[in-house]
């Protein structure tokens, strides 16, 4: 296909004029003149207006598993447009391809995890969960769980809703109230909270932080908890070994629901089909987007248990809830097509066999830059911390996020896309990331913190 010709300068004027983007200073919008324009996108690369080629190390935001450019995905929006483009789930009425797009996430999910309920984004998810979770206690007859346990800094969404579930600092800060009854937890962050500790203690206080909640709350109280196998937007946090599979037991000690939010996580990130799967835990209710159909449209989906679903029917009547485009068939027949590429291509097994191992061995010598507090990664997920003294987790200028802003631009600027969350520089490459583009991204990353130390230390000491 033949790059349209677009004038960049004016784009970036009505830019300003005009666009609003997502979790952006309107402030410096305007200041530096508009956005990046991002003209085009081809495998692992991005293209902007000024005609400089980026190494996508986010997947577009998290979620580009196959790569850009994939001309069967096209084609199966054109071809489902032409038939069927939209209709709802309401009035009893339901299009093929969702049927078939559920049996499908279904099969991958495994386990009783056989119910599936669609939405349009990761946020929508996260609201069905909640209206699923507590309406499922009052339908048993224990209208008083309402209470959701969440992790401080863990991230669940923008809407009302999942900025009240998650525990983001900065969205608290803006728009409250917040929904009522949810309860945040320390996160599993060993490197910022437990700095020293041995691992296996700082996982039972990790854990221990749940139980004592459930405790203070009330177990009779609770309906739920959640949390990101991976906490993807919170700074790409790898739980210590051990972890999921006792707050699994927690959940059951008390009799409550467990939720992984999989958002992130789901479609082969962390080299299996889902991160619950990866840590051996059986969770009730399980959000997803993001990968499920690679990015191409909007579509996310909740997994929901055999046991809520019986106990929804037991009781009857309408569950009063639902999306204009909820099981959207043009999205539905796209996301078929991503997941039967990923299956051809063998993605999710070459995230565990291939890529993950060697990102992780790359960053393992990363690991002994000057700069870098720790570089970790699970499959095709990875963050890299930036420290002021090597041999500690102390910040530039003595408050996280003075280092990772700096970074991350140097990185753009030398030509891959990052994301930095304080001074954690994080990635999230397409699944079909090659080991040389692999040692591209590294290699990119280390030029990137040896520019960013004069600066740096000039700047803080």
């Amino acid at each position: 296909m033949t790059p349209r010709n677009y004038d960049i300068a004016e784009l970036r004027r009505l830019d300003v004029a005009h666009h609003l983007p997502a979790q952006a200073d309107y402030q410096l919008q305007r200041d530096v003149g508009g956005s990046r324009i991002i003209t085009r996108a081809d495998g692992c690369f991005i293209y902007d207006g000024d005609g400089n080629a980026i190494l996508d190390g986010m997947a577009g935001l998290w979620c580009v598993q196959v790569g850009y450019g994939r001309k069967e995905l096209a084609e199966a929006a054109y071809e489902q447009m032409l038939e069927l483009p939209y209709y709802n789930t309401f009035f009893k009425t339901a299009a093929p391809t969702t049927i078939q797009l559920a049996a499908k996430v279904a099969s991958l999910l495994g386990g009783n995890l056989q119910h599936v309920f669609f939405n349009n984004s990761g946020s929508e998810a996260i609201d069905t969960i909640i209206r699923l979770a507590r309406y499922y206690w009052q339908v048993k007859g224990e209208p008083n769980r309402n209470i959701i346990i969440s992790r401080v800094n863990g991230y669940h969404g923008s809407t009302i809703a999942g900025a009240s579930l998650g525990g983001m600092k900065a969205m608290h800060e803006q728009g409250g109230p917040w929904v009522p009854a949810i309860e945040h937890v320390m996160q599993p962050y060993a490197f910022q909270e437990g700095w020293g500790e041995d691992e296996a203690t700082f996982c039972a206080r990790a854990v221990d932080a749940i139980e004592q909640r459930i405790l203070e709350v009330g177990p009779e109280n609770v309906a739920a908890f959640i949390g990101e196998p991976v906490q993807g937007a919170g700074g790409v946090i790898i739980p210590p070994d051990g972890y999921w599979p006792a707050v699994e037991a927690v959940c059951r000690k008390y009799g409550i629901l467990l939720i992984c939010d999989e958002v992130i996580c789901g479609y082969g990130r962390l080299g299996r089909w889902f991160g619950f799967q990866h840590y051996g835990v059986k969770p009730d209710l399980v959000s997803m987007a993001k990968g499920l159909s690679s990015g191409y449209l909007p579509i996310s989906a909740v997994g929901v248990a055999d046991h809520i679903v019986e106990a929804l029917r037991e009781k009857g009547g309408d569950f009063v809830h639902g999306y204009t485009y909820s099981g959207h068939p043009t999205s539905a027949a796209v996301a078929l097509i991503n997941l039967e590429i990923m299956e051809r291509e063998d993605l999710v097994g070459k995230v565990a066999r291939e890529t993950g191992p060697y990102l992780a061995a790359g960053l393992a010598r990363l690991a002994g830059h000057p700069l870098v507090g720790q570089a970790r990664s699970l499959g095709l997920i990875a963050a890299v911390e930036i420290v002021s003294e090597k041999g500690t987790n102390h910040r530039f200028g003595g408050a996280p996020g003075k280092a990772g802003p700096v970074v991350r631009d140097l990185c753009i600027k030398n030509g891959l896309m990052v994301r930095a969350v304080r001074d954690t520089v994080v990635m999230s490459p397409p699944l079909t990331l090659s080991t040389g583009q692999i040692d591209q991204m590294l290699g990119i990353i280390s030029r990137s913190l040896d520019e960013a130390a004069p600066v740096l230390r000039e700047r803080y000491g």
